[in-house]
């Protein structure tokens, strides 16, 4: 008998081959996506970026940065890196170099290297399929403009404000190079047939 004086501890045991808890697998995905990767290979995607409120595409020009540039537009043409494997971006200008950030007044700029965090950018999907871009550095800052294609300051942006949302387009200017000269028609060449060709055409002719 076991004395009332006594406590008894029960142990479980765990059985061979038995899996522990797995670890937080989304908690891991948030802690990468808010550090820069400097191992993998970024990638790099080309588009325009289409301003709902201007109709117009946004255009790095240097330091000047607006929505005003038509379809096509050569400053309209816009690289766009991935920092991390989430969903943070470095847009960058094709024909300037000039990378988009964002001051600590709210104001955009182009700058010739993206390295500072001020041009980190979050891309936000949004349900009604536009696409807004938040300030890592400024959080809850996002690109704006206004119907002009002016800026609008970022300090007074949310999210679901139609000044800071944007359609990705598919950049309309000329095809570079090789792809260029690949635009002509085809053009139909009359040779005239050998001997030989004339012989095999004169026996497959029925007589």
């Amino acid at each position: 008998d076991v004395s009332k004086n006594n406590v008894v501890l029960f142990f479980p045991l765990q059985k061979k081959g038995e899996n522990h808890p797995s670890p937080n697998f989304n908690q891991y995905v948030r802690g990468q996506g808010a550090m820069s990767d400097q191992l993998s290979r970024r990638q790099v995607r080309v588009y325009q970026l289409y301003s709902r409120t201007s109709g117009r595409h946004v255009q790095i020009q240097g330091r000047k940065v607006t929505a005003n540039a038509e379809d096509g537009n050569r400053f309209a043409k816009l690289f766009v890196e991935t920092d991390t494997f989430g969903s943070r971006v470095r847009i960058k200008g094709a024909e300037t170099g000039h990378y988009l950030c964002m001051t600590r007044k709210g104001k955009l700029v182009g700058k010739p290297t993206g390295k500072s965090k001020d041009c980190i950018f979050t891309e936000i999907v949004l349900e009604n399929n536009y696409t807004a871009f938040q300030s890592v550095k400024y959080t809850g800052w996002y690109m704006a403009f206004t119907r002009k294609g002016r800026q609008r300051k970022a300090s007074k942006t949310q999210e679901n404000q139609r000044e800071v949302h944007f359609i990705k387009r598919l950049h309309k200017g000329p095809l570079p190079f090789p792809n260029e000269d690949q635009q002509k028609r085809f053009e139909f060449i009359n040779i005239a047939p050998t001997k030989r060709a004339k012989r095999s055409w004169k026996l497959q002719t029925p007589s």
